[in-house]
């Protein structure tokens, strides 16, 4: 049974403070000097902006990626919405952000990032050319495989679950972010 929005948000939010991550500096500063060079946002801010990806961001600021995910890349991101966190089971959010699971969050976090700008029309043309599915490899090392369902690029992951690219190509100053309604788990 999947918890409900706000209690989770209220869990991860309350797990991340515990950790002193919950409010960024360097992320505002970074922020304000993009604003101020007229520059493309980069993944986090981009990320940020959304009103969708809370979940998504404090579990990047518990992991300690903000830096790595502000740095000039480029990175392919599959970004889960705070509805797709939603969907895992109870608890399993609030576990993953307490600082003595800060690895396991990495690597999870980490299996939802490709090197490389890679677009939706990059991901086709691999799904064609390899007849009807292609293997992705993550920056945690894992695998992951992308396929065609009709126009959408659906992304299957190391535990079987399918995950659909719900928004491509959101540009971005150090690569390209897939809006996904899954979260990747690598088997």
């Amino acid at each position: 049974m999947p918890i409900p929005t706000k209690t989770l948000k209220a869990a991860l939010f309350a797990a991340v403070a515990a950790t002193g991550l919950a409010a960024s500096p360097a992320m505002a500063d970074h922020h304000a000097s993009s604003a101020s060079q007229q520059q493309s946002p980069n993944i986090v801010e981009t990320a940020v902006s959304t009103g969708v990806h809370t979940t998504l961001v404090a579990a990047v600021q518990a992991a300690g990626l903000v830096e790595t995910l502000s740095s000039p890349g480029p990175f392919t991101i599959f970004a889960p919405t705070d509805t797709a966190f939603a969907k895992l089971p109870d608890g399993t959010v609030a576990t993953l952000v307490m600082p003595e699971n800060k690895e396991t969050l990495t690597g999870i976090l980490t299996y939802h990032a490709v090197a490389g700008r890679v677009t939706a029309s990059d991901l086709m043309g691999l799904i064609n050319r390899h007849g009807g599915e292609a293997t992705i490899e993550t920056v945690s090392g894992g695998t992951l495989t992308a396929r065609l369902s009709g126009e959408t690029i659906v992304i299957t992951d190391g535990a079987g679950r399918a995950t659909a690219v719900t928004t491509a190509d959101v540009g971005t100053s150090n690569g390209i972010i897939h809006v996904t309604d899954g979260v990747f788990l690598p088997g």
